[in-house]
């Protein structure tokens, strides 16, 4: 019997997938598939739309017949293999970024690498601050600082407080009805999160390594649930270096709000809006127009971008 499906957990040759019948089977590829001429290190990924065929007897246990066509999914460099990707989900309507200006911090760098990454793919973002009952005063300066330049160029920037369950309300209302990818550093509080929001699901939570105040992983593969007011959640492994990939140097500009408009009005076409003359860029960046932090973060990651190896 085939029946279309979706794959909520992924771990390697193996796919947790609940069907049309909103029955729950471990699934396997039946030989190899190509989607579209994307080579990654995962042929399947969570939020994918697949068809299976239930084998006899065998209780809920299926073949993966046919993957459908994804409207769009995000990706990262894969870990072990420098020059592939993998495909962290699909079918996503937007992706949440949990930020932390305190243990762990969020760079901005990081923080405008995954909001590049959402750009590249045509996927809303929306950028959340945990743990503001940690808030010294320079911290809730920054946040300001940070929220007023993120929004002013189109990114939804929420404050809150897994631990003292503060802001929680405002986010269930952003995540209803919505397939969500939630990401972010090791330790930033996205099991803490969804152990909120799903309280019948206890997800293993660890504190922050004391010695080297970055977070411990928790979460080795991407998971979807559902939501209990509507929707569903993607929780991924925790992030340390988020790889950009198939963005040359040319085209990164292009994945900055602020800089698209402008981009035609540069006096060279090929502009990369360092030190050429004409640079409409530059002159933004100067006038006020354009965030001083967000243009040098623009030129840190520009200057990382080696075409040959991220192409």
């Amino acid at each position: 019997m085939a029946m279309k499906a979706l794959v909520y957990k992924s771990t390697g040759s193996w796919y947790v997938v609940k069907g049309g019948d909103g029955a729950w089977y471990n699934a396997r590829i039946k030989g190899k598939f190509k989607i579209d001429d994307i080579t990654s290190t995962n042929p399947i990924t969570v939020g994918d739309e697949i068809e299976i065929t239930i084998e006899e007897n065998e209780e809920q246990s299926a073949v993966i017949t046919r993957i459908y066509n994804r409207h769009n999914y995000i990706n990262r460099q894969s870990p072990s293999h420098k020059y592939q990707h993998h495909i962290i989900a699909a079918n996503i309507d937007q992706v949440l970024l949990i930020c932390t200006l305190r243990e762990p911090r969020t760079s901005q760098g990081f923080t405008d690498r995954f909001l590049i990454a959402a750009e590249a793919y045509h996927i809303p973002a929306i950028l959340v601050f945990n743990k503001s009952d940690l808030h010294r005063d320079k911290d809730k300066t920054l946040f300001e600082e940070r929220k007023a330049m993120y929004e002013a160029i189109g990114y939804p920037v929420l404050l809150m407080s897994v631990e003292k369950g503060e802001g929680i309300e405002n986010l269930q209302q952003v995540l209803q009805d919505k397939t969500t990818l939630i990401s972010g550093h090791s330790g930033v509080g996205k099991s803490s999160f969804i152990n909120r929001i799903i309280p019948s699901f206890a997800l293993k939570t660890k504190e922050i390594s004391e010695w080297s105040g970055k977070g411990l992983h928790t979460t080795t593969f991407a998971e979807m649930f559902d939501l209990p007011f509507g929707g569903r959640i993607i929780d991924t492994p925790g992030i340390r270096e988020f790889g950009l990939v198939d963005i040359s140097r040319q085209e990164l500009s292009h994945y900055f709000p602020e800089m698209r408009d402008l981009i035609s009005h540069c006096q060279f076409n090929n502009c990369l809006h360092l030190n050429e003359p004409g640079c409409a860029i530059k002159e933004a960046v100067e006038d006020g127009k354009i965030n001083v932090n967000r243009y040098i973060s623009y030129c840190t990651i520009l200057d990382s971008i080696k075409d040959k190896a991220y192409r």
